[in-house]
């Protein structure tokens, strides 16, 4: 069982989207991935929002074993104001009701066994998303978020510094690893497509690096696995050569963007969720040594090839900041302490 997220991250997210609860005061709210990271993140901000602002907004969350998520969270999934419906994305068949608002966050990018099967990864993002836009419409939803990845753009030059939203490059077809990337650029174009047919605002978040209470530990993130080795007391790990550019973003941070983005985005318009501020993955198991407050070794487990660039994956996000006057409101140090904190914090709840 997981502690509550730090209630100072949810009141930061209520003060940057005050018009959010205000406009959409007693909607109904459908949430796929609502057990994932992203996803537990943005429920919680929406029971906090009920409790302290009295927004009044019903979930309806999706998930393939309720009894297993109200047992994990019990202070999210058993709370009055979330119905449960259990399902599979890509099967289940219910009678939502009238639902005003959609989040689509169901990916399995986290589950490392799940993403070893390169085809039911594609076919959950694919026809998941298919199905839940094709629900979503028929329960009347006005605005409807997808929430997908920075992947869609595939290797990024070397030579450019962060990604903009109109870069054209893509993960090769003949891979079979890119399965992921792949399906997250099928998913937006059905995103697209249902938009233009029905007439549904249907807004696109391209997620980057994040961190933050929940983050998976055990998971393909660099950043989850340097806290699990600091908490762990063992020394940290760098599987590759330390040299990877990457940024990371807060978890608070990212919630009041995607929020604004389901809010006010631009229907058919996909948006970057990330941070600008980059560096080297060796850079950054320094930063959680330091945040850690332990001496503890760094190992890096290969040498750096010095005629291959080193790989980079940061956003460029002034398409967020611009038009819907988003900003990055926690510093990475900031965040590293607050992720470890709560991690620490849930280590000793499980004992209890």
């Amino acid at each position: 069982m997981r502690p509550p997220l730090p209630r100072e991250d949810l009141d930061l997210v209520l003060s940057l989207t005050a018009e959010f609860w205000s406009r959409f005061r007693g909607a109904r709210l459908f949430v796929t991935g609502g057990t994932g990271f992203i996803g537990s993140w943005l429920l919680e901000v929406v029971l906090r929002a009920n409790e302290v602002l009295g927004s009044g907004i019903e979930i309806v969350a999706l998930t393939r074993n309720p009894d297993r998520a109200t047992a994990r969270s019990p202070h999210v999934f058993g709370a009055p104001d979330v119905k449960l419906i259990a399902g599979d994305v890509i099967s289940f068949d219910i009678n939502l009701g009238d639902i005003d608002l959609c989040i689509h966050a169901a990916a399995n990018a986290a589950d490392s066994a799940g993403a070893a099967d390169e085809l039911r990864v594609f076919e959950v993002a694919v026809t998941g998303t298919r199905h839940v836009l094709d629900l979503a419409a028929a329960s009347g939803v006005s605005r409807v978020l997808v929430v997908s990845s920075g992947a869609v753009y595939g290797k990024q030059p070397s030579s450019l510094a962060r990604i903009p939203e109109e870069f054209p490059g893509a993960p090769g077809t003949l891979d079979a690893n890119t399965a992921y990337a792949q399906a997250k650029r099928a998913a937006e174009w059905l995103g697209c497509a249902h938009a233009r047919m029905s007439g549904i605002a249907v807004t696109i978040a391209r997620i980057f690096a994040l961190v933050g209470a929940n983050l998976p530990l055990e998971g393909p993130f660099a950043v989850g696995n340097f806290i699990r080795d600091a908490l762990g007391g063992g020394a940290i790990e760098i599987r590759g050569d330390g040299r990877a550019i990457r940024s990371y973003l807060y978890a608070a941070d990212a919630c009041v963007w995607l929020l604004h983005i389901l809010m006010s985005g631009a229907s058919q318009q996909a948006y970057n969720v990330g941070s600008e501020q980059e560096l080297s993955i060796a850079e950054l198991a320094q930063r959680v040594v330091r945040a850690s407050g332990t001496d503890l070794p760094i190992k890096v487990c290969q040498a750096p090839d010095p005629h291959v660039p080193a790989p980079r994956y940061v956003p460029a996000t002034s398409k967020a900041r611009h038009e819907l006057g988003l900003a990055e409101y926690t510093s990475l140090d900031a965040a590293l302490l607050k992720t470890i904190k709560w991690n620490r914090a849930a280590a000793s709840h499980e004992k209890i």
